[in-house]
C-alpha cells in the first residue's frame, strides 16, 4: 500500500446511536486499505442538510464551519460515512469559498468560542477515499472473492448532489460505486428506478412516515424483483431507512415478505478482505444477513 492516510472522522448522530456495527466495520477496514482515521473530538450534529438549513440558514452555516474548524485544528481532512454530512461539509466550504462576507461572519462567530478557521480543510466521504485507492488496487486485497453474490447497489441523494459540488464524474448514470462492489468479485445487478431515492431525506422519514415508507417500498420491491441477494448503501441514514421500513412492512401486511439484508459497503469489503462476519458487526443488523453469509461463506 502507499503512504498511511490520516483523517478527522466525523460520525454523525444516527451511526453512533442507532449502528454502531457499521463504524465498527469502517474502523477495521480502512486500517487495511492504508486509511487512519483519528476521532473528532468536541464534534456536534452536522446538522442535518434538509432540516436545519431549511430554518435558519446561518445556524447551520456556523455549525457546519465549528465541526470544518474542529478538523482543521487537527491539521487534517474530515471524512464521513452519511451522504447527509458530506453534503453539509461539501456545500458549508462552498458557501464560506464563494462568500468571504459569510466566513467572516462564520469566524467571528467562532472566534468567540476559541476556534480559529480559514476553511482550508476539505470534506470527503468514506468512499471517495476508497475510490481514490482505486478499484483495481482493491481487487488485489481481495482474499475471499464474493462470486456469485448480486448486489443492488443503491448511492443515495446527498452522495451525489448538487453535482457541481461533487467530485465524481459528471453523469446522469454514475459507476464509481458499482466498480468498488465489483472489485470484491460480487455482482452490481440492473434493477429498475436505482437512482431513486430511499424515501427517508430532507425531513421526509421525520414529517411523513406513509410517504417514506412507499418510497423505500417501492425501491426494495425493484430489488428484490432483480434477484439481489442485498442492498448495499453508504449512508447511515439510508441503512437505517432500509432496515427499519422492512420491519414496518412487514409489520403493517402481518407477514415476513420483506428480508432483503442491507450491507454497508465497508462491510462488504471486509468480506472480501477475509475479514470475520462479528468483525464487521453483521450479526447485528434487523434484517439478517444470513443468507449472504451463507452464499459467502458456504
Amino acid at each position: 500500500m502507499t503512504e498511511t492516510q490520516r483523517y478527522s472522522f466525523f460520525l454523525g448522530c444516527v451511526m453512533p446511536n442507532r449502528f454502531p456495527n457499521l463504524e465498527k466495520s469502517i474502523r477495521v477496514v480502512l486500517p487495511k486499505l492504508g486509511i487512519e482515521l483519528e476521532d473528532l473530538k468536541g464534534a456536534s450534529c452536522c446538522p442535518a442538510p434538509g432540516v436545519i438549513r431549511s430554518f435558519s440558514e446561518p445556524t447551520w452555516l456556523a455549525l457546519a464551519s465549528r465541526n470544518l474548524a474542529l478538523a482543521e485544528k487537527a491539521g487534517l481532512d474530515i471524512v464521513t460515512g452519511c451522504n447527509g454530512c458530506y453534503g453539509t461539509f461539501k456545500e458549508a466550504l462552498h458557501v464560506v469559498h464563494e462568500h468571504p462576507q459569510r466566513l467572516k461572519e462564520v469566524q467571528h462567530i467562532l472566534g468567540d468560542i476559541g476556534l480559529n478557521y480559514e476553511a482550508k480543510t476539505d470534506a470527503k466521504h468514506i468512499i471517495e477515499i476508497i475510490f481514490e485507492i482505486g478499484p483495481e488496487k482493491i481487487k488485489e486485497l481481495v482474499v475471499r472473492p464474493l462470486t456469485g453474490l448480486k448486489i443492488a447497489v443503491h448511492y443515495g441523494c446527498h452522495l451525489l448532489k448538487p453535482s457541481v459540488l461533487r467530485p465524481w464524474k459528471k453523469t446522469q448514470r454514475p459507476t464509481f460505486l458499482d466498480e468498488l462492489v465489483e472489485a470484491t468479485g460480487a455482482t452490481s445487478i440492473r434493477y429498475k428506478d436505482k437512482f431513486l431515492c430511499c424515501g427517508a431525506g430532507g425531513g421526509v422519514r421525520g414529517s411523513n412516515v406513509p410517504v417514506s415508507i412507499d418510497i423505500a417500498r417501492e425501491k426494495l420491491d425493484n430489488a428484490i424483483n432483480a434477484q439481489a441477494d442485498a442492498i448495499l448503501n453508504v449512508c447511515s441514514f439510508c441503512h437505517l431507512q432500509y432496515e427499519t421500513a422492512q420491519v414496518q412492512i412487514n409489520k403493517e401486511i402481518g407477514e415476513m415478505k420483506y428480508r432483503l439484508p442491507v450491507i454497508y459497503y465497508t462491510q462488504l469489503l471486509g468480506l472480501a478482505l477475509g475479514l470475520e462476519p462479528d468483525e464487521l458487526g453483521l450479526n447485528k443488523h434487523l434484517i439478517s444477513v444470513d443468507s449472504v453469509l451463507n452464499k459467502v461463506l458456504g
